[in-house]
Parts: C-alpha cells; sequence; structure tokens
C-alpha cells in the first residue's frame, strides 16, 4: 500500500504571478499566459517522482518570452509564474481526480471531471510523458491551500482587470496564450500542418469579426490557422466570455515544434521569427480592438 505523503509550501517565498502594463490600460485586450510558468515550490520537488527537467515537459514552454516584443508595445499581461504541474489555472476546481487523495471529502458530487480521467485536471497526476508525479496519495487539504494562495490569486487579479478594461474602454477581449504538442497537431490535421489553433468556443466566445481578423493576420504571414481543431477553448475561455457584460475571450495555441524542440525545451532557430510576427498580430489586434 502507497505511503501517503505530506508536505507544507510556504508560499510567502513565492513569486506567482507577473503583471505587465497593468496600470495605465492602452488598449482593451488582456493576454491571460497561465501554462508556462517554471518555477516549482521546493517542497513539491522534494515529493515528487520525475525530474524537474520532466516536470516542466507539462507547460507550454516560452509563451511568455514569444509574446515579449508585444507586451513591450503596451499590451496589458498577466502571466503564472508557478508551474501548471503543481495546480492548473486552466481548469476548474472541481476537475480533480478524488483517488489522488488520503483525505477527499466524502460528500464531494464528483462533477466535471473529464481531463482529471486523464491526469490532467486542477492537480496534475501525470507528466506529459503519463508517468506518476506522486509516489502516493497526497492531502487535499494541501490543495486547498494551492488553491486559495495560487488559483484564486490568478483568477481574482484577471477579474480585476477585466472589470477595469470594461470600465474604460466598453468591452474586454482576453486572448488566452497556449502551445501545443507537435504530435496533437499531426495527429487531428489534413492539413500539412496547424500553425495555430484559434479556440472560440465554436462561434460564441467572441465576435466573429475578431477571429476572422486574426486568422487572416496569421495566414498574411504565410501560417497554417486552425479553428476549434484540436482546440475548443478551455476554462478560462469559457469562464470569462460573458457576452452581456462585453466580456470576450479567445484562445490562442502555438504549435511548439514551429518555435522550440520540444524534447530539450531549448529555443530553435525561428523562434525570433516566430515571436515577431504573432507579436506583430496581436498588436495589430490590439489597435484593431480600439477601432472595433
Amino acid at each position: 500500500m502507497s505511503k501517503n505523503i505530506d508536505f507544507i509550501v510556504d508560499y510567502q517565498n513565492l513569486d506567482i504571478m507577473s503583471e505587465y502594463n497593468t496600470e495605465t490600460l492602452k488598449y482593451p485586450l488582456i493576454l491571460s499566459i497561465p501554462h508556462c510558468g517554471t518555477t516549482f515550490p521546493e517542497e513539491f520537488l522534494q515529493n515528487t517522482l520525475p525530474s524537474e527537467q520532466d516536470l516542466r515537459k507539462n507547460e507550454d514552454i516560452f509563451v511568455k518570452d514569444l509574446l515579449a516584443p508585444a507586451i513591450e508595445n503596451g499590451i496589458t499581461a498577466l502571466n503564472m509564474n508557478i508551474s501548471r504541474t503543481f495546480i492548473d489555472v486552466n481548469r476548474a476546481k472541481m476537475e480533480v481526480d478524488p483517488n489522488m487523495f488520503y483525505d477527499y471529502p466524502k460528500d464531494d458530487l464528483g462533477l466535471n471531471r473529464h481531463r482529471s480521467r486523464y491526469g490532467l485536471g486542477l492537480i496534475h497526476k501525470v507528466t506529459a510523458d503519463s508517468n506518476p508525479i506522486y509516489a502516493g496519495p497526497i492531502s487535499y487539504k494541501e490543495v486547498e491551500k494551492r488553491i486559495k494562495n495560487i488559483y484564486d490569486a490568478y483568477h481574482n487579479r484577471l477579474r480585476e482587470l477585466i472589470e477595469q478594461t470594461i470600465a474604460k474602454f466598453g468591452f474586454c477581449l482576453v486572448l488566452d496564450c497556449h502551445s501545443m504538442p507537435s504530435k496533437i497537431c499531426s495527429i487531428i490535421s489534413e492539413s500539412p500542418r496547424i500553425d495555430f489553433c484559434l479556440g472560440n468556443l465554436f462561434e460564441q466566445s467572441c465576435p466573429n469579426k475578431i477571429s476572422f481578423f486574426v486568422e487572416n493576420e496569421f495566414c498574411k504571414r504565410e501560417y497554417y490557422v486552425s479553428k476549434n481543431r484540436p482546440y475548443s477553448g478551455a476554462y478560462i475561455t469559457f469562464n470569462y466570455c460573458e457576452p452581456r457584460k462585453q466580456s470576450h475571450t479567445l484562445q490562442l495555441e502555438i504549435n511548439r515544434e514551429i518555435y522550440a524542440d520540444e524534447k530539450t525545451l531549448t529555443k530553435n532557430a525561428d523562434f525570433q521569427k516566430v515571436s515577431h510576427d504573432i507579436s506583430k498580430v496581436i498588436t495589430n489586434l490590439a489597435n484593431f480592438l480600439l477601432d472595433f
């Protein structure tokens, strides 16, 4: 029988998230970057099986770096610094696998757990290579502290920024920025490749003119763009899509193969070009939204 795993994280020593251009909002656009954090609590690393390199394979590598020129142009951004392997802020709080915990509440209803079945829910159970992260059950009470100190902090700040943006511009677009494994693109694609996927909840999360604008901007730069395949939008795209409140969302997925080596987690020779192109598209989108 596996031994229960207990540890306590000192959250006061963690730099939870970074924000950019939030004091003066120049555009009705917020970049949400929830999955490229590289920071692991030391207490967590001491109680997990894989190496830190293997744990990092769950992250959206270098997405913040790709967007750096756009952020330098004054676009508001919120970046999660903590690895999604520790807690995934792009999941609902209830997306957990009760079998991971030795003290999970018995009265839980157990709804909305489709991702947790594959080990990639709110608390990741496996690495990208499907290797177990923990040697035994962990404490759900400890996870509740992760939620309070990291998950809630990110979402509370994102919600504040959305409200401030709507107050200033009358509406807001959250561009939720991610990267996707190249193998997923090759499996589902009938075209030569997918460089970018735009997820708009099948035309429900934002006005079609916004999706078409972004798609055309990438196509003008000779990239292959797919809509809603393989990703139509996850928790952030769904949760902050409130058309009646003029809050819109769009999920951007970038094929990792076009800018990085997925095995070594290093930038490739095309990184600067891809970064320039993405940032130009996003900057053009920001200016487009000013006249929207």
